[in-house]
């Protein structure tokens, strides 16, 4: 079966968010666990825990098809000792939040290392996975492919994989496919082949057993431009087809399928017309 979903508002407490995906009769949903454009946030209430916990149980939701994303302000690539330990303490935050919430995964960007020494960078990279998996028990960190903006860290799988080959215990570290980013990096999924040529290179590099969950997002700019602009599913270069190929790919089942597009109003029915692309067996 397929998990699909939306990255739902937290506006009222986090406990809103399992309330707010079931409006759209989603089968699993993003959220962040804080506002994402502070640094700090206020510890939960235990009541806000104990009510995300009972709505998340209400609505059916099992953890593994509940994908948080952290803030985009961290950076665990940052060259800067200073600005790098401060990315690492929200991120373990984070990582702390998805614990008390009961949820098992956190989606990130990998960063960029700004100065240009991209091996130095992943490096930096594994190194606050380590010891950030150390600290906190229990959570995957999941890392998501980026559109290959600026000197961002991720574009390539090769360097997911390196990432991933920096980390010691690799049964807590994951992947999050981005179809828009995927394809601005260069990764065609438009025809039946190009998405199976993809999906086979991603294998032969990472590994599909490391895939925790995908976004689904169309794409205003075209294939290899390398900038991260989601469209509505179908409007953009992408269209239907890698959607229709996702919803009925076996590889895919039992992992969260997230909308991050550009209009909201529209998540309710594009997750009603995903479904509908799955072909009978």
């Amino acid at each position: 079966m397929k998990r699909v979903g939306a990255h739902v508002s937290i506006s009222g407490g986090v406990s809103q968010a399992p309330l707010n995906a079931h409006k759209l009769a989603a089968t699993a949903f993003a959220l962040f666990t804080r506002n994402q454009r502070q640094w700090n946030a206020p510890p939960y209430p235990e009541k806000e825990v104990v009510a995300f916990h009972d709505n998340l149980a209400h609505c059916g939701y099992a953890p593994r098809h509940v994908l948080p994303h952290d803030s985009y302000l961290i950076n665990l690539a940052h060259p800067e000792e200073e600005n790098r330990q401060k990315s690492f303490r929200a991120f373990v935050d984070e990582m702390d939040r998805c614990r008390q919430l009961g949820l098992v995964l956190l989606n990130f960007h990998p960063g960029s290392p700004l100065d240009g020494d991209r091996e130095a960078g992943i490096t930096r990279v594994a190194e606050c996975l380590n010891r950030a998996l150390e600290q906190v028990a229990g959570v995957t960190a999941v890392i998501e492919n980026t559109a290959g903006q600026g000197s961002s860290l991720g574009h390539r799988f090769e360097e997911i994989a390196q990432i991933i080959q920096g980390v010691e215990d690799k049964s807590r570290v994951g992947v999050c496919l981005d179809t828009c980013h995927t394809f601005v990096a260069g990764y065609d999924l438009r025809k039946e082949a190009d998405y199976q040529r993809t999906m086979t290179l991603f294998d032969e590099t990472i590994g599909l057993g490391y895939l925790r969950g995908m976004h689904l997002n169309d794409s205003k700019p075209d294939l290899g431009s390398r900038l991260d602009r989601h469209e509505s599913l179908g409007k953009g270069k992408l269209g239907w087809e890698p959607f229709r190929l996702i919803m009925n790919d076996p590889r895919l089942d039992d992992i969260p399928l997230v909308l991050e597009t550009v209009d909201e109003t529209l998540w309710a029915e594009e997750i009603r017309l995903l479904y509908r692309l799955v072909e009978p067996s």
